[in-house]
């Protein structure tokens, strides 16, 4: 996971979602963020359009954490 895809992955995630900044680390999932599935759209969205990565919404699982997140948003882009 690169910094700076998890730093832009919650910077999206904090513009959308009104939740504390202490509650981010890398360990946290969406469930634990409280993130529902209408904020889960939006995210994929934002990802596409500000990281040019395609991550549907369907793959952001409630279990999913900041860091696979990010994980995932690199993988893409090196393809």
């Amino acid at each position: 996971m690169s910094a700076t895809t998890y730093d832009q992955l919650v910077e999206i995630i904090t513009r959308l979602h009104d939740t504390s900044a202490d509650r981010f680390t890398p360990e946290a999932t969406f469930a634990d963020l409280d993130v529902d599935s209408l904020t889960m759209v939006e995210i994929s969205i934002r990802i596409e359009r500000d990281l040019g990565v395609t991550v549907h919404d369907s793959e952001l699982r409630p279990t999913l954490t900041l860091a696979d997140t990010a994980e995932l948003i690199d993988a893409r882009q090196t393809v």
